[in-house]
């Protein structure tokens, strides 16, 4: 009796699976899809054409915009053109090297204080407590807004530029870099502490080397901002440098000079990013992705 019950039971059971079965919708399996697989890699030979073809069409929006009648949009022959003419007066090298100069010191004083007070406060709640009020007020002051205040008691030199770009920049390196040391995993400090290790060796072998790409990643992300601040800073007071170059264009109307500055600026990004990009991999093998 018990047997057939079973039976009958798994008899049941079998069949109503079966018709579950048969009345659920039947689905062919796909292929994913190479271009629109969700974080499906793409194959380099797809990411390179599909780089080239936006590329193509920012250059073909362009070359309608200027042929359409407009009388501001250059052609793309006028804006290198135009270029062509900064290179062979030397106009070009002279602004290009004026603001590598202040990008260049201004940042790196901007790092230096990152990564030092940025890894203090990441790792010591003692100095997150002390910095953290400064900090939050701070940098929510405008930089640019500054910039007066900088003219008044720095001069019209070089000074004021520089500092804006430190001012403009330190504080994200800051908070940025704390929350890179603050992601070094609790596991690794206490086996270090239990191996031996005393506080500065903790700091100098474990934090430090695995904070290092994050470093790098957030001085890639934020020399843009260092270059945003050079525009404001080469507005007032500078006689050279690209953003200065581009004012002194609008005043007499040049915006085919103005156009191939702007492109420069996107060309030393791209390089920028590249570069550093290629440090991090250099420096931190360990921590390619």
């Amino acid at each position: 009796m018990a047997t057939n019950a079973a039976g009958a039971a798994l008899g049941t059971g079998s069949d109503l699976a079966g018709a579950v079965a048969k009345a659920a919708p039947t689905t062919r399996g796909r292929p994913p899809s190479t271009l629109l697989g969700i974080r499906t890699p793409v194959p380099v030979r797809w990411r390179i054409g599909l780089g080239l073809a936006g590329v193509a069409t920012v250059f073909v929006i362009w070359t309608w915009g200027a042929g359409s009648g407009s009388a501001i949009i250059p052609t793309p022959a006028a804006t290198w053109k135009a270029f062509t003419t900064m290179v062979s007066d030397g106009t070009f090298q002279t602004d290009l090297w004026a603001s590598a100069q202040r990008v260049g010191i201004g940042y790196a004083i901007s790092m230096v204080i990152g990564i030092g007070l940025g890894i203090a406060v990441g790792t010591f709640a003692s100095v997150e407590a002390f910095f953290e009020p400064q900090i939050g007020f701070l940098r929510y002051i405008p930089a640019p807004a500054l910039l007066p205040l900088f003219l008044l008691l720095l001069g019209i030199g070089e000074s004021p530029k520089i500092w804006l770009i430190v001012v403009g920049t330190v504080f994200y390196n800051v908070l940025m870099i704390a929350d890179v040391a603050r992601n070094v995993p609790r596991e690794m400090l206490n086996a270090s502490y239990t191996l031996g290790a005393g506080r500065r060796t903790v700091l100098r072998r474990v934090i430090l080397p695995h904070s290092l790409p994050g470093i790098i990643d957030v001085a890639r992300i934020n020399l843009a901002a260092a270059w945003s601040m050079l525009v404001v800073a080469e507005i007032l007071g500078a006689q050279a440098g690209l953003a200065y170059q581009i004012n002194l264009s609008q005043r007499y109307r040049a915006v085919d000079v103005m156009f191939a500055l702007l492109i420069v600026f996107g060309v030393i990004g791209m390089v920028s990013d590249l570069l550093v990009r290629h440090l991090r991999g250099f420096v931190s093998p360990w921590a390619r992705t």
